[in-house]
């Protein structure tokens, strides 16, 4: 069985901005891909969303739906050696679930050619 445990979460503002400076950037409808190589051969990833969004239960409703996304679709792809932002967007929320995990899987097929 594939090992479906979360990866290695960015935690302080300036790991964001570096990435959201130096990054290459997908835009998705579902979500903003932000991604960046990695000398270490992990993958880290941070999450966000803006007020844009609305109150605090739609933005943590948008993320939780975007880690659990990720945490399944980097079980099946093993994207190592990278680092990520993923940006929620109104959409994320509403989003078939099943959709949202096609369009991330396909951003990582793109940034990996």
């Amino acid at each position: 069985m594939a090992d479906c445990s979360p990866p290695e979460t960015f935690k302080r503002r300036a790991e964001f901005l570096r990435l959201a400076a130096r990054g290459k950037k997908l835009a998705r409808p579902g979500f903003i891909l932000q991604a960046m190589a990695s000398e270490a051969p992990v993958l880290r990833v941070g999450y966000t969303a803006t007020k844009k969004l609305g109150n605090a239960v739609a933005r943590n409703r948008a993320r939780r739906r975007l880690k659990e996304a990720a945490r399944l679709t980097f079980a099946e792809q093993k994207p190592l050696g990278l680092e990520l932002v993923l940006v929620c967007r109104k959409e994320t929320a509403a989003m078939p679930f099943a959709q949202l995990r096609a369009q991330l899987a396909a951003a990582l097929r793109e940034l990996r050619p």
